[in-house]
């Protein structure tokens, strides 16, 4: 067995293409298989830091953003719902964008508590918003999803209603914006290798052999 690949997924909750990848991700490691032991970290970052705690109209939002037409738009969620699709990711219709802070301070705790906890809130946080459209900025929400992967949900309320964790989750959005991440999502691999975007399965397959040493070198990682 090749030497373990640590591989920190830089993401944010309400970031469609962060679902796209982190699903190519998992799969790539799969195909891997047995050849391959990875230590798999989410880090926070987060696409609209000052969005209100009423979020905003998800389509207002994106036009005032990025000047997206409504064709563009359209086109855009039909390009995501083929490829959550072809992964297995259900994505559906959100009416709006939340702020993701107390998300990425309820992630934080669950790493804390080891296991596989922090990657099933991820995949259930991800779930919640992009499948079920709920609310990833609401207290009750978080708890629940929180309960809904085996966290105390007592302990995830106590956490939301304090300011617990936002200085470590601040200080880790600082450190990954001080070393040029300004897009996400973005997979670094052992401190040194930079993939960024939804890339498809195969391409996160051949990157992972070639910085595990499992085959050459072909340009595919940098």
């Amino acid at each position: 067995m090749s030497q373990p690949l640590k591989i920190d997924f830089v993401s944010d909750v309400s970031c469609p293409w962060c679902a796209v990848g982190l699903k190519s991700l998992e799969q790539a490691i799969a195909r891997v298989g047995g050849d391959l032991h990875v230590e798999l970290h989410f880090q926070p970052f987060e696409l609209n830091p000052q969005m209100g705690p009423q979020g905003q109209d998800i389509d207002e939002h994106l036009i005032e953003k990025y000047g997206s037409t409504p064709a563009q738009l359209a086109q855009n969620r039909e390009a995501l719902r083929q490829r959550g699709a072809a992964l297995g990711f259900e994505f559906n219709l959100r009416n709006r964008i939340y702020n993701t802070f107390d998300a990425h301070r309820l992630l934080h705790w669950a790493a804390l508590e080891g296991g596989e906890h922090e990657r099933a809130l991820k995949h259930a946080l991800l779930r919640a918003y992009f499948t079920e459209g709920r609310d990833v900025s609401a207290h009750e929400t978080l708890a629940e999803v929180a309960a809904s992967v085996g966290l105390d949900a007592s302990r995830a309320r106590q956490i939301l209603a304090s300011g617990e964790y936002a200085d470590e989750v601040r200080a880790q959005e600082r450190h990954y914006q001080s070393q040029g991440i300004s897009a996400v999502p973005s997979v670094i691999i052992n401190d040194r290798h930079l993939i960024q975007g939804g890339q498809p399965v195969e391409l996160f397959e051949r990157a992972l052999r070639q910085i595990a040493g499992l085959e050459p070198t072909q340009g595919v990682v940098g």
